[in-house]
């Protein structure tokens, strides 16, 4: 018997079915980012005036300033202020587009095992994020401050400028955001079978070692943030292993009923 190779006008049309709707979310996710950047821009001093609060107070009333070294410098700083916030506004927007893409292609109990977790990723970001702003820059800014004064006859002034600080800020919020996504990490790899609870437990000792590692990597270089990421991590760590060993059991114990209504069903079938 030969073998036939199918058309490929039998699948040309369910593929670009797919295709234009993956082309009008991608087109209503831009326009949520652009019509969020817009707004923000207009209140692009505000939204920066709020991201300075912890340098203003570690400086003190009416003490320290912020500089910019480019005639451009205060522009395209306000231009990455409302980037930054309209993701963050429009983030809702896109996750949503991105959930109606892809729910039609899962079954019901892949929705209903995806779903908390698309709904824990921006609760835990946001914790993360105002552990940074309200915690981390308060006790992080004035150690950082604490090297003015005379050094070697001459005196040191912190001159902060605007991008620089803007970049320092970002880094804080996005290093605490994105590593405050580690439970979503581990709980995402245990559904999919690629990681057990009883290997992270094993691994437990090396998970403290490159939690570490990684707080010293994505923070600035002052041990105040780097003990306060890996001191929330590793909660989370074990937060997580909790949660596994909690889902594990409700696994079990709905098999278990499902195993014993089949059972029930084929006696009551004899």
């Amino acid at each position: 018997m030969a073998f036939k190779i199918s058309d490929l006008d039998d699948t040309q049309a369910p593929l670009m079915e797919h295709l234009i709707e993956l082309r009008g979310r991608l087109v209503k996710a831009v326009l949520a980012l652009g019509v969020a950047f817009a707004v923000c821009l207009y209140f692009a001093d505000d939204i920066f005036g709020i991201l300075v609060r912890p340098l203003t107070a570690s400086f003190g009333e009416g003490q320290g300033r912020l500089v910019y070294t480019q005639l451009y410098g205060a522009f395209f700083v306000e231009i990455k202020v409302a980037l930054f916030a309209a993701f963050f506004i429009s983030f809702p927007i896109i996750a949503n587009q991105l959930w109606a893409f892809v729910a039609p292609g899962l079954y019901a109990k892949e929705k209903r095992a995806f779903l908390p977790f698309l709904i824990a990723t921006p609760v835990l970001f946001t914790m993360g994020a105002c552990l940074a702003y309200f915690v981390v820059m308060p006790l992080a800014f004035p150690w950082f401050l604490g090297f003015q004064g005379n050094v070697g006859g001459i005196d040191a002034e912190a001159l902060p400028e605007m991008g620089q600080y803007l970049d320092l800020v970002m880094r804080f919020i996005l290093a605490f955001g994105i590593s405050f996504l580690l439970p979503v990490l581990l709980m995402l790899l245990n559904r999919a079978g690629l990681v057990s609870r009883d290997q992270l437990v094993a691994a437990r000792k090396y998970v403290v070692v490159l939690v570490v590692a990684l707080a010293a990597i994505v923070t600035p270089p002052d041990v105040i943030s780097q003990l306060v990421l890996a001191g929330p991590l590793l909660f989370l760590f074990e937060g997580s292993l909790v949660l596994m060993k909690i889902t594990e059991r409700r696994d079990a114990q709905r098999k278990e009923e499902e195993a014993e209504a089949e059972e029930a069903a084929e006696t009551k079938a004899d």
